[in-house]
């Protein structure tokens, strides 16, 4: 029996959608005191089963539903695999996060998946108000997993302030989509970069723009808009923040590629310079910020404030190298941080009372695996070669000198170089013998659950899973990269063939000379 496409197109939301449901639902009728890692295990199963769908998709060629509102295509599924990913690996290293401490934990299981489901819908909507949809699906699952270590006065913070800040930023991103509605009479992104060409408003349409950038650059943590950024990573769980800082991020550039690229390409010399100045500002905030930082988590905010940043850089070339610099980057970006994160969550356990450079103090003694893959992460994180992150920066910097912007690319380099001294501050902690007089740290998971203090706490299975993968996928991004290169290829093909089904963009885009002629490929 041949399924709709509209099933087809949605599918892996629906799959997500219904998970989610039947893990509430088993969640209701599970004993007080019951593990709740079978819960975990099939959140595991319906995201990993997502990839498939996915894979599958992509045979298909580009699917549309809901009269357009919804494409799949070779970009919305590069993300869509990016965030399945980001989901599984986080699942499995938070899988005996909340065991014995937290009875609602199944509540945690669900909302994750709730909130890829907003993420993914956000990168395949073609329509304004849908994206809007998608955002708030995904935002409100995380305001509530922000503050899920309940009796936690800096939880029940960060979850305040997360919502309160990003209920205002979204204010700013449904007027952008109002007055880009007034100026084009659409709030369809295809129809908004057809009435560009007979609005008799251009301005009133680039203000919009503005306003959307605001609150998207809200949900990336791109300076000016980071405010809320190192408190909310600060008092949230850290699986917990190993998701927001990736998996969010990828939707809301993916989409802040659609919007620019394919609603906007008229005024891309306008919002370019935009993007140069949001760059610019974030690399250069983030890293200062970072360098003052004693606590690992708030470090770590900073840095995500920086690599957005790195990633925006990418806005300002040209479309070709620009998108799929911007695809891999993120990709990377993503295996990396997860990654460092599910380091934080294992050393620091459920009540994370390892938090400040010193209580990392003797962990390559104390715990040598961990020690090693927090520091291959952190040196991905530098941009070191042979690591994702150094070819992700590799990309996005020749983006940007190709486009011309060669000052963008020296202020990103030498930001990176101020980003050597905090990681590598941290590292140097995580090698450092502890002082004699002063007794070592305690692992807190070995605390909570009864284990020997002298003895080495081990990882667990998922856990380790989790870490394996990470680890692999920031080795290979960096030393063979050509699979993930091809996807981002494909995704940026596929997004500016959607582009150039708009005449006026077509004729927009070979109108700058600054730009490619039509058919360039990197």
């Amino acid at each position: 029996m041949n399924l709709p496409t509209s099933v087809i197109a949605l599918l892996p939301e629906y799959v997500l959608t219904l998970t989610g449901v039947l893990i509430m639902l088993i969640e209701a009728v599970l004993k007080p005191g019951t593990s709740r890692k079978p819960l975990g295990w099939l959140a595991i199963a319906g995201t990993a089963s997502t990839g498939f769908i996915s894979w599958y998709q992509l045979r298909l060629g580009v699917l549309t539903a809901f009269s357009g509102n919804i494409q799949v295509d070779a970009f919305s599924i590069f993300f869509h695999l990016l965030i399945g990913a980001v989901v599984v690996a986080t699942l499995l290293g938070s899988l005996d996060y909340f065991d014995g401490h937290a009875s609602h934990a199944g509540e945690y299981f669900a909302l994750v998946l709730f909130g890829a489901v907003g993420m993914m819908l956000m990168t395949c909507s073609t329509e304004l108000l849908m994206v809007f949809i998608g955002l708030e699906i995904s935002s409100i699952s995380t305001y509530i997993l922000a503050g899920f270590r309940k009796g936690h006065g800096t939880a029940v913070e960060a979850s305040i302030k997360y919502f309160l800040l990003g209920s205002f930023a979204t204010a700013f991103f449904l007027y952008g989509i109002a007055l880009a509605y007034g100026a084009t009479g659409s709030t369809s992104i295809a129809a908004i970069a057809a009435g560009l060409a007979t609005s008799a408003t251009p301005r009133m349409a680039f203000l919009g723009l503005a306003m959307m950038l605001v609150g998207l650059g809200f949900k990336v943590s791109a300076a000016p808009f980071h405010l809320w950024t190192p408190d909310v990573y600060q008092g949230a769980p850290a699986p917990v923040v190993g998701l927001m800082s990736t998996a969010p991020k990828a939707a809301a550039f993916a989409v802040l590629l659609r919007i620019t690229f394919c609603g906007f390409p008229q005024m891309q010399t306008r919002w370019a310079m935009l993007m140069w100045g949001l760059a610019a500002l974030s690399m250069t905030i983030g890293n200062l910020g970072a360098l003052k930082q004693t606590d690992v988590k708030r470090m770590l905010a900073y840095s995500s404030i920086a690599h957005a940043g790195y990633l925006l850089a990418a806005f300002t070339a040209f479309p070709a190298a620009g998108i799929s610099a911007a695809c891999f980057y993120t990709a990377a970006y993503a295996a990396m941080n997860v990654g460092a994160f599910a380091v934080v969550t294992q050393v620091g356990g459920y009540k994370e009372t390892l938090r400040s450079f010193k209580d990392y103090h003797g962990l390559a003694m104390r715990r040598p695996v961990l020690a090693a893959l927090l520091a291959f992460f952190l040196l991905s994180l530098i941009g070191i070669p042979f690591t994702g992150g150094f070819f992700g920066k590799f990309y996005v910097f020749s983006a940007a000198i190709q486009a011309g912007n060669i000052w963008l690319a020296v202020i990103g380099l030498l930001n990176s170089g101020v980003a050597c001294f905090y990681y590598l501050r941290l590292l140097s902690s995580v090698y450092t013998k502890p002082a004699e007089t002063a007794p070592a740290p305690v692992d807190q998971t070995a605390k909570e659950t009864g284990a020997s203090l002298t003895a080495t706490p081990t990882i667990s299975i998922p856990a380790g899973i989790g870490l394996t993968l990470t680890a692999a996928a920031t080795l290979l991004l960096g030393i063979l990269p050509g699979n993930i290169l091809h996807l981002a290829n494909s995704a940026s093909s596929s997004l500016r063939a959607t582009s150039a089904t708009t005449p006026s963009a077509a004729s927009s885009v070979n109108s700058h000379s600054s730009l490619p002629p039509s058919g360039h490929s990197r």
